[in-house]
């Protein structure tokens, strides 16, 4: 490999722990002051060529490596660490067959609410990119204000082919079910027919957002939305961060494990918006992750929206509450809110001690919309 001379420890190659990862594919971060020119060389050596390269979130590439390429990396000055390529999910979403409420619900300091009352502006001049499955942008509930951007996956269909990214994007900006409903929406496909992916792959939606997003036309303001995760992966939370610090606004999914979101990844990044569950009862969903790391709670269980082919669904899970705070997010960027200190905004508005059966640790904030 046409490498730099050797380093005097190896670099890292990091496991993401209780991961599906995929053998012989990684993800390889150059150090923070390493040139493009350094990646080339890197290269060079790498018969298969990257699948990805990234330039924004952080410099570097995902390949198919060899024994011997992987041994080079290591060795290579100029790399920060090696991160083997693991599988994503949109974690084990739940289709139930019951109402609607969630909207109702972050409008009104009482449960059991049929009306959701918003500000007119309704997220107007704002932009929302869905990092998911696509959007079926010619679906009714957008009335034209969902645009395709750009495909990751690699199967050649700008569409939303397993209806989890047309769902999400429904919560933030539905006509009927959406939050904010005025908000533009921008599809980024990092998902497959199956609701799976891969962090490499991931990543470089998340890179394209980063670097990007600022060149639409969002004149009050961008949120993203997350509606997935993983395992705790530097990889993803460095991309998560360079999102962030962009100055988008990123609401991710807790996780639908029951477990500590600080292990899961984009939700343990601390500049992230982390949403956990909860159901009609104003209880914590049992199926919500939980800990510290959360920020606020949001509808998740039996939510109605928009699915493929102008039908609707209704589906559970911390993917249905994490577009509830983006389209929040929106909605108050909409009214004038500065986007610094948003996901603050909103859990200091948010109704305190009405949730049922939080766990240890968790926060008990129910959003609202100060409506």
């Amino acid at each position: 490999m046409a490498a730099p001379s050797k380093r005097a420890s190896p670099a890292p190659v990091l496991v993401p722990r209780g991961a599906k990862v995929l053998e012989g594919k990684y993800i390889v971060k150059m150090k923070t002051e390493a040139q493009l020119s350094a990646v080339e060389s890197a290269l060079s050596g790498v018969s298969a060529g990257a699948d990805h390269r990234y330039s924004h979130s952080f410099t570097g590439f995902a390949a198919s490596l060899t024994p011997g390429e992987l041994e080079a990396l290591q060795n290579d000055p100029n790399v920060e660490f090696i991160e083997q390529d693991a599988t994503v999910s949109t974690k084990g979403i739940i289709t139930e067959n019951s109402a609607d409420w969630g909207l109702s619900r972050i409008s009104n300091k009482e449960p059991d609410t049929t009306k959701y009352s918003y500000d007119s502006s309704a997220g107007d001049g704002t932009c929302a990119f869905v990092i998911d499955t696509g959007i079926d942008i010619h679906h009714p509930e957008f009335e034209g204000r969902a645009k395709w951007l750009e495909n990751f996956v690699g199967d050649g269909q700008d569409a939303d082919l397993f209806g989890h990214g047309t769902h999400v994007s429904g919560i933030i900006a539905g006509k009927t079910f959406g939050v904010a409903k005025k908000a533009n929406l921008f599809a980024v496909k990092v998902l497959d027919a199956t609701g799976q992916g891969n962090n490499s792959v991931i990543i470089a939606g998340m890179d394209y957002v980063a670097k990007n997003a600022s060149s639409q036309h969002c004149p009050k303001g961008i949120v993203v939305n997350m509606s997935l995760g993983g395992i705790k992966t530097d990889a993803v939370n460095s991309a998560a961060l360079s999102i962030t610090n962009a100055g988008l606004f990123l609401a991710a999914a807790a996780g639908n494990d029951a477990l500590d979101a600080a292990d899961f990844s984009p939700a343990c990044v601390p500049s992230v918006c982390t949403v956990g569950a909860t159901d009609r009862n104003d209880s914590f969903a049992l199926y919500s992750n939980r800990g510290s790391a959360v920020d606020v709670l949001a509808p998740g269980t039996n939510i109605t929206s928009a699915w493929p082919g102008n039908l609707t669904k209704i589906m559970s899970g911390t993917s249905m509450a994490a577009p509830h705070v983006a389209g929040l997010g929106a909605y108050l960027l909409g009214l004038g809110q500065k986007i610094g200190g948003l996901c603050g905004t909103i859990s200091s508005s948010a109704l305190k001690g009405a949730i049922k059966d939080v766990p240890q640790s968790t926060v008990n904030l129910l959003v609202q919309n100060g409506v």
